[in-house]
């Protein structure tokens, strides 16, 4: 018997962002901090997911850095 089972999607959520000093490297334009959910689903069930805090670019949506 075979069981096979896929990656459905990968979800990125930014649940809040705070503006931060400083600009992003690729367009020259203002960055900020963001908290970040990630959500992995299998077969149309959510097994994973993870938070964690990431400096984004608030022009072009580049991650410049990001924090466990």
């Amino acid at each position: 018997m075979v069981v096979f089972c896929f990656l459905v999607d990968q979800k990125r959520m930014v649940k809040g962002t705070k503006p931060v000093a400083g600009s992003c490297s690729r367009c020259r334009r203002g960055a900020s901090v963001a908290d970040i959910k990630t959500k992995t689903r299998f077969c149309c069930v959510t097994i994973y997911w993870r938070s964690h805090k990431a400096i984004i670019c608030t022009f072009c949506g580049a991650t410049l850095k990001t924090y466990p």
